[in-house]
């Protein structure tokens, strides 16, 4: 009888380990549905007993999502712990090219559809104006039509390119003729042009830690050495990298909000960046994805805007200021190279859709884009603001997130002896997206909580914040012992 008591919790401890590391691994993907627990009993060779036992357990830590009436999920947001290798769930053959970009992306878990609050990078979709948008697409011309039916132009159809340099000039300042856009299907793309045409296999190029997966990624999959470099109070700490990494060729940064930190960087830190470009004959890409949204009486202007900044190429996105559905966003480059950019793109995916090309060009044209950004910064300062209250309500004055006067997300740091991927599975076993600041980080030690509020109304910002509330709560006790 002692002996068989003592056994009992050795085989739970073994069933819950073995399920978890099927969760971490990927083996048990990520939302996917459970069997019931008298079948997988079975599959197991366990008792129901120990397999409720786990199953509790798993739950309680963010690793299972137990639905009323609909059985048990695997987190949607779990992924990988960080540093761990989740190879074996890839396919066989690739190279070790294609291993290292697809581990990265694996851990990084970009999202595939619409979530719950506090899930980051969500624009606010139900205020676009698609009525406005279906009206000029019913203007275009019957030769209009025709033309946008055709194969165009890879760099992106003139009407556009031109829209939006006279777009830059008057909300970012920045000085560019049509020649010099090439458009292209989001940030992304941009990212993976560049890597393509002005990259060589073992090329150093430096990226801010903690920072975008999905730029990492993609340069690692052009056989690029990525560098991560640590953030100060004022942006990418230049000097350090300098000295450990003199021959890099390429600086990938979010000077205007730093993601996923929200820092901005210094005027002084921007013009030495620009001074280490001309220096080195190097390039700085700056990613300006989120730099529409700034709520301030003083706004920061775009790197490249700045003199002496024609060794910058530009990034933009219409996917944060209009909708990700969309796929258009464009990239600012000396215009000698657009030829060669605009037939690198053509070898992937020709050319943007044609119709959506001339719509967006009216929209631009007509003020319908500074309308809606109008309208959507005074929406998102107002639900920064909501967001701050409702936390404070539901952790009892525990958490005061600062305001800030930018982006679309707040940042909640917390010391590195904090798990916040615990945290945040925790949060997803309650129906909340709270994505751990540690899931953006190649050596920095940071942790944290991201909090995104542009894509949800007051009642969704609350509802999810009485969720979590005690898990802030308990973590913030945690930090102060």
């Amino acid at each position: 009888m002692g002996a068989k008591s003592q056994r009992a919790p050795l085989r739970r401890q073994q069933v819950y380990e073995q399920l978890r590391q099927a969760m971490e691994s990927g083996h048990l993907a990520a939302g996917s549905r459970l069997p019931a627990t008298r079948e997988h009993a079975l599959t197991l060779g366990v008792s129901r007993n120990t397999l409720l036992w786990a199953m509790a357990r798993l739950q309680a830590e963010g690793y299972v999502q137990a639905r009323v009436g609909d059985g048990s999920y695997v987190s949607p947001n779990l992924g990988p712990p960080k540093g761990a290798s989740v190879l074996s769930a890839l396919p066989l053959g690739l190279s070790r090219r294609g291993q290292l970009m697809a581990e990265t992306v694996r851990q990084w878990n970009p999202p595939r559809q619409a979530a719950s609050a506090f899930r980051i990078g969500a624009p606010e979709v139900a205020s676009f104006p698609f009525a406005t948008w279906d009206r000029l697409g019913r203007q275009l011309s019957a030769s209009e039509r025709r033309a946008s039916a055709q194969y165009l132009d890879p760099a992106g159809e003139p009407v556009l390119r031109e829209a939006i340099a006279q777009w830059l000039w008057a909300s970012r300042g920045i000085r560019c003729d049509a020649g010099r856009v090439l458009v292209c299907s989001g940030s992304q793309q941009a990212i993976d042009l560049v890597g393509r045409l002005l990259l060589d296999v073992g090329d150093e190029v430096l990226v801010e830690d903690p920072g975008y997966p999905g730029i990492r990624a993609s340069l690692l999959g052009h056989g690029a050495q990525v560098r991560p470099v640590p953030l100060d109070a004022e942006g990418l700490c230049l000097d350090q990298a300098e000295a450990q990494w003199p021959n890099a060729r390429l600086a990938v940064v979010t000077p205007t909000h730093q993601f996923p930190t929200g820092v901005a960087m210094s005027l002084a830190r921007r013009q030495a960046l620009l001074d280490w470009a001309r220096r080195r004959q190097a390039w700085v890409v700056e990613d300006d994805y989120d730099g529409e949204f700034q709520y301030g009486a003083q706004r920061l202007p775009a790197l490249c805007s700045l003199p002496q900044a024609d060794r910058v190429l530009y990034v933009g996105t219409f996917s944060k200021t209009l909708h990700p559905g969309l796929r258009l966003g464009f990239i600012v480059l000396p215009s000698a190279w657009v030829p060669a950019f605009a037939m690198a793109r053509a070898l992937s995916d020709r050319h943007p859709p044609g119709d959506s090309q001339w719509v967006l060009a009216r929209f631009i044209a007509e003020g319908h884009l500074l309308r809606h950004l109008r309208r959507m910064r005074e929406l998102y300062q107002q639900r920064q603001q909501q967001l701050v209250q409702v936390l404070a309500e539901a952790t009892e004055g525990a958490l005061q997130l600062p305001f800030s006067d930018r982006g679309m997300h707040l940042c909640w740091p917390l010391p590195a002896q904090v798990d916040d991927r615990t945290l945040s599975h925790q949060a997803a076993a309650r129906g909340v997206v709270l994505t751990p600041l540690s899931r953006y980080a190649m050596a920095s030690p940071r942790r944290g909580g991201l909090f995104g509020y542009a894509g949800y109304d007051l009642a969704e910002l609350r509802a999810a914040a009485q969720q979590v509330g005690p898990l802030l709560r308990q973590a913030l006790r945690a930090a102060a012992g």
